[in-house]
């Protein structure tokens, strides 16, 4: 076994990788860019070096500095966790030159799968279903065109060497694909270096479903069931769950006899994964195999018991695996939820900023693999993930009511981000009844922008939390010392509640352990143990459990539940009605200007001043996490000034153009 690893990655990853060594007795090397000195990684790891610039081409892209890294700290073995250079076959075959393990799949078995062309041509070959398509080198747009016509619209464009959703386009049309080709060779380029792509047959009513396979030196090559990651956005992983409510026995051992096959086929070890492509009739398809860990590696870990990482590291290490296929066994459900800094009302941007308050869930059935902390920056160089959330039980309600729990406790505050999105999908009666497709996102939420409400019924309830939270800290401020004689402050038993839009009065008396509040001739029951200043108040209404984030607002409060926020003033009856007489501030025109909805780099301008441009015309490229994002008319409008150049970095909001 090895003495001393070095984990080749940042963030999230880094640190699953470092916990799992630190328990088997491994140190640890964290490397780190500029951008990353005061990264959790880097304080968890035993020893950490600096390798470069803040942008991944500068440092966690380089391949000497990592290898240089290892000779340095005496690393006999590299981690590469996911991304970066984790699926490099000259990456591997570095560290073999430099004497030093890889823990992953050989080199030759990386590059047999990391092209999508080859891999494809090799999968056929090896007896793997695989999806309709052109596996050739597309040259330019028309050639893309003639190929899309061939295989029968609607097609898929991706990136030959694309992973994590980036350089893939979907083509319903001739008049789509010059822009989806151009789109999916730009991203292929900034993210991959390699702008091939090449098309193939979009399956209708497709659901996600891979299959995890474990492989060793000797001879042992098994999978450990399967995993559902229909729900994306933008071809990119928001929820996975293990196992998938679709699959029936017949199908589930079809396929791991595949993803085995193919592993055996390119000489596979270590873990990967191979993803499919399933029909609304349980065909399925080969899509890729991905020679790493994957992000959603827990909900496997979860309802196998097995530590992925840890076996990872004995494979490299040259130990066998003790067990064989009929040995695996699955118990429970395990749903996971990838929570990421952005703004899902402005679809999906990524947000940045500080973490000025962070505190993760806790309690049974509940796991968070994460790579910050209170105070930790997310900025725009990286992934903007902030954690992974996994809910388990039993069954997959109780995985699914543990999981909207745990968001529920989850305190974020300093970056927008995706918690109440993720807490509706959970909600939604098509996931509970587990009718899901990748189409599942934009079926459910059309329009691109998610504007979340508070769930049907919740507002009650809310009222009821607000009234007692604002008698407790009524309670706390009377009880404060050195007040003046007879000027204590008075503690009314009737309050008026103003939620959002919603206003009504409310009564409030103490009982053991709680609170009664009446409104509308209803009385309900509050338990709970909140004290004034915490963040989160936990207790009962009516016998129901209920998790309510707490946030001051000048004198007032701000309540979030279910992921939504809810302004809530509580007052006097008196001062209520004044409140309502007060005018209301008239909201500033936006509509003249086209701002950057979030921060990156201007790409491009595709308007001169004085150009006339109609609804859904292109303005602008701007490049944000490697991933490009095309800015279109809202209407019909003359471009008036240019506010910003091609090659500028772009703060959230600025303006780029001013229309006349």
């Amino acid at each position: 076994m090895f003495n001393k690893i070095l984990i080749a990655n940042r963030g999230e990853i880094a640190c699953r990788v470092i916990r799992t060594a630190r328990r088997m007795g491994i140190k640890t090397v964290a490397v780190y860019s500029e951008a990353d000195a005061d990264a959790l990684h880097v304080r968890m790891a035993d020893e950490a070096v600096a390798i470069g610039g803040a942008r991944s081409t500068e440092s966690y892209l380089r391949i000497d500095r990592v290898v240089e890294a290892c000779m340095k700290t005496g690393a006999q073995a590299v981690h590469p966790g996911y991304g970066f250079l984790s699926e490099k076959a000259e990456f591997a075959a570095a560290l073999e030159k430099a004497g030093v393990a890889f823990i992953g799949p050989p080199p030759s078995a990386i590059a047999a799968m990391g092209d999508k062309i080859e891999s494809k041509k090799l999968a056929k070959k090896a007896g793997v279903t695989t999806v309709p398509g052109h596996l050739g080198v597309i040259p330019d747009a028309e050639a893309a065109r003639e190929i899309a016509q061939e295989v029968g619209y609607p097609v898929m464009i991706k990136a030959s060497a694309g992973g994590g959703g980036k350089g893939m386009r979907i083509a319903h049309s001739d008049a789509e694909i010059a822009e989806g080709f151009r789109l999916a060779q730009n991203e292929a380029r900034a993210s991959f270096a390699d702008d091939r792509v090449f098309i193939e047959k979009y399956v209708e009513e497709p659901r996600h479903i891979e299959i995890q396979v474990l492989a060793d030196a000797h001879g042992t090559v098994l999978h450990l069931g399967e995993r559902e990651c229909s729900i994306q956005r933008r071809h990119q992983k928001v929820i996975e769950e293990a196992p998938s409510p679709f699959l029936d026995a017949k199908t589930r051992a079809a396929m791991g006899a595949e993803a085995v096959a193919l592993a055996a086929a390119v000489g596979y070890r270590s873990a990967g994964t191979v993803e499919f492509i399933v029909d609304a009739r349980r065909n399925f398809y080969f899509l890729e195999m991905n020679t790493r860990l994957q992000v959603e590696h827990p909900v496997t870990e979860c309802v196998t018991g097995l530590d992925l990482v840890e076996w990872m590291i004995r494979i490299a290490a040259g130990e066998k695996l003790p067990f064989v296929q009929k040995d695996i066994k699955h118990t429970g459900h395990a749903i996971e939820a990838r929570v990421y800094a952005e703004d899902p009302a402005r679809g999906f941007l990524p947000s940045i900023g500080r973490l000025v308050r962070y505190r993760e869930p806790q309690g049974e059935g509940v796991r968070v693999d994460s790579g910050v902390y209170e105070g930790a920056e997310i900025g725009i160089n990286y992934d903007p993930m902030i954690a992974k959330t996994v809910g388990f039980g039993t069954d997959r309600a109780t995985a699914s009511a543990r999981l909207i729990e745990a968001l529920d406790a989850f305190v974020i505050r300093g970056v927008t981000n995706n918690i109440g999105f993720l807490a509706a999908l959970l909600e939604r009666p098509r996931f509970t009844a587990g009718r899901l497709t990748t189409n599942f996102i934009a079926e459910e939420f059309p329009g691109g922008a998610v504007h979340l409400t508070l769930p049907q019924g919740a507002a009650p309830t809310l009222r009821a939390v607000a009234a007692v939270v604002a008698r407790l800290t009524a309670e706390s401020e009377a009880s404060i010392g050195g007040q003046l004689s007879g000027r204590a402050p008075t503690l009314p038993a009737e309050w008026a509640v103003i939620l959002g839009e919603s206003r009504a009065l409310v009564r409030v008396e103490p009982v053991d352990e709680g609170y009664t509040v009446t409104e509308d001739g209803t009385r309900r029951v509050v338990l709970q143990e909140w004290r004034p200043g915490e963040p989160l108040f936990r207790g009962t209404v009516d016998g129901e459990p209920v998790i309510v984030q707490v946030d001051r607002d000048g004198a007032f409060q701000r309540l979030t539940y279910r992921g939504v926020t809810v302004p809530v003033k509580v007052l006097s009856p008196r001062a209520a009605e004044l409140l309502a007489a007060m005018p209301e501030k008239a909201k500033p025109d936006l509509s003249r200007a086209l701002r950057s909805p979030m921060p990156g780099l201007l790409v491009s301008i595709a308007v001169k001043p004085g150009q006339a441009v109609k609804a859904g015309e292109e303005l602008a490229v701007v490049e944000a996490m490697k991933m490009e994002n095309v800015l279109r008319a809202e209407r019909d409008a003359t471009v008036g000034r240019l506010l910003a150049n091609a090659g500028d970095s772009l703060a959230v909001d600025q303006v780029i153009l001013e229309f006349a």
